[in-house]
C-alpha cells in the first residue's frame, strides 16, 4: 500500500501546490492590474502564468522525486527529463517577463511623447531588442540542457579547443545571414526605416509591417506582403515617405482644351479642398505647366498630413474636377478636331468631272 500511496501523495501534492500557488499569484496580479490601471505591467505579467506554473510543477517534482520512489529503474532518465523541462520552462518564463517589462516601458514612452516618428523608432528598436533577448535566452537554455549530459561536459574541452576553427567555418558559411543580422541592428538603431513607415521599394508603395534581424516585410496598398532581406535597405536606395515629417505634397494633372476656364477651375479647386477632410489646409495651387497643339496640361498642387491622406485628396480633386467640367464647362474637355479633306491642287476636279491640269504641268506634245 505504501508503494502506491507514496507516489500518489508526492505527485498529487506537487500538482495541487502548483495550482494553488499559480492561482494565488494570478489573483494578486489581477488585483494589482485593477489598482494600477495606468501601467500595463501587471496585466502583461499574467501572460506568463503557464510557464510559471510549469516551472513550479517541474521544480516540485524534481525536488520530491527521490521521496516518491517511482520508476526507480529509470531514475536517471526521469530526473534528467524533469531537469530539461525545468530549464525550458524557466527560459520561457524569463522571455515572458522580459517582454512584459519592455512592452511596459514602450507604452509609457508612447504616452509621454506625441511625435509619431520617434514612437515608431522606439517601437522598432524594442521589437528587435526583444528578438535578441529571446535568441540569447534560447541559446543559454539549450546550452544548459546539453550540459546536463555527461558526454557533453566531457567534450567541453575539445569543443573549446576547436571553437576557433569552427568559428571561421561558420562565419564563411553564414556570411549572408550575419550580414543581414548586422543590417537589422543598423536599421533599428540607425533610424533608417521604422515599423509603420511608408516606403517605396522596387516601384511598390506600402507600409513597413515587420522588421526582424534578417528580413523586413512591407504591406502594399492592395494587401500584398513583400518580404525582403534587411541588407537591401542598407545597400540600395529606397524612398521613405515618413522620414522627417509625414506631411506630403501631391500633384493632380489634367489634359484640357485651350479654352478651359482656368480662373473658375482655381475657385472650384478651393471649394473641393474646403469640403475634403483629408486636406490639411497648408497649400493649394493650379497652373498650366505644358501645352500641345491640341491640349494644355493643367497641374494642381495639394497638401495633406501623411501619405494616406494625400492619396485621398488627389483622387477626390481629380474626380470632382472632371465631374464639374463635364457638367458646367464641357467645351474644356479635350476634343478631336475634324475637317473635310483637301486634295492637292493638281487633283482638284473640274465642274465636268475631269481633273484640271496645273499651269506648271508638262506641256502636251504631239506630231502634226
Amino acid at each position: 500500500m505504501e508503494t502506491i500511496l507514496r507516489p500518489v501523495i508526492v505527485v498529487g501534492a506537487s500538482v495541487v501546490l502548483t495550482v494553488l500557488i499559480g492561482w494565488a499569484t494570478d489573483l494578486l496580479l489581477r488585483k494589482a492590474d485593477e489598482r494600477h490601471s495606468e501601467t500595463p505591467l501587471w496585466g502583461l505579467l499574467r501572460r506568463g502564468r503557464v510557464p510559471y506554473q510549469l516551472v513550479l510543477c517541474a521544480a516540485l517534482l524534481r525536488g520530491s522525486y527521490d521521496q516518491a520512489e517511482l520508476l526507480q529503474e529509470h531514475r536517471t532518465g526521469v530526473g534528467r527529463t524533469l531537469t530539461l523541462v525545468l530549464i525550458g520552462a524557466a527560459a520561457w518564463l524569463v522571455i515572458r517577463i522580459a517582454a512584459a517589462i519592455v512592452e511596459t516601458t514602450y507604452t509609457r514612452y508612447a504616452r509621454a511623447h506625441h511625435d509619431p516618428a520617434r514612437v515608431r523608432r522606439v517601437r522598432t528598436q524594442v521589437t528587435l531588442i526583444m528578438r535578441v533577448v529571446a535568441a540569447i535566452v534560447g541559446v543559454v537554455a539549450v546550452a544548459a540542457m546539453l550540459l546536463t549530459f555527461p558526454a557533453m561536459r566531457a567534450a567541453g574541452a575539445s569543443l573549446l579547443a576547436s571553437a576557433g576553427v569552427l568559428g571561421i567555418v561558420a562565419g564563411v558559411a553564414a556570411q549572408s545571414t550575419l550580414s543581414n543580422m548586422f543590417a537589422g541592428l543598423q536599421i533599428a538603431f540607425g533610424d533608417m526605416v521604422r515599423i509603420g513607415d511608408t516606403v517605396v521599394v522596387d516601384g511598390e508603395w506600402g507600409t513597413v509591417e515587420e522588421i526582424t534581424l534578417t528580413f523586413l516585410t512591407v504591406r502594399t496598398w492592395d494587401e500584398r506582403r513583400i518580404t525582403m532581406p534587411v541588407s537591401y535597405f542598407t545597400s540600395k536606395p529606397f524612398e521613405n515617405w515618413s522620414r522627417g515629417t509625414p506631411q506630403m505634397t501631391g500633384i493632380v494633372y489634367w489634359h484640357l482644351d485651350h479654352g478651359a476656364p482656368l480662373e473658375a477651375m482655381r475657385e472650384k479647386l478651393r471649394d473641393i479642398l474646403r469640403a475634403c477632410p483629408a486636406w490639411d489646409g497648408r497649400a493649394c495651387s493650379l497652373q498650366v505647366t505644358d501645352t500641345t497643339p491640341n491640349t494644355i496640361q493643367v497641374r494642381a498642387l495639394v497638401t495633406a498630413k501623411d501619405a494616406d491622406d494625400i492619396w485621398t485628396v488627389r483622387v477626390t480633386v481629380r474626380e470632382e474636377m472632371i465631374t464639374w467640367l463635364s457638367a458646367e464647362h464641357p467645351y474644356a474637355l479635350p476634343r478631336v478636331n475634324t475637317a473635310d479633306a483637301v486634295l492637292p491642287p493638281h487633283r482638284i476636279p473640274s465642274p465636268d468631272g475631269a481633273a484640271l491640269r496645273r499651269a506648271y504641268d508638262f506641256p502636251r506634245t504631239g506630231r502634226g
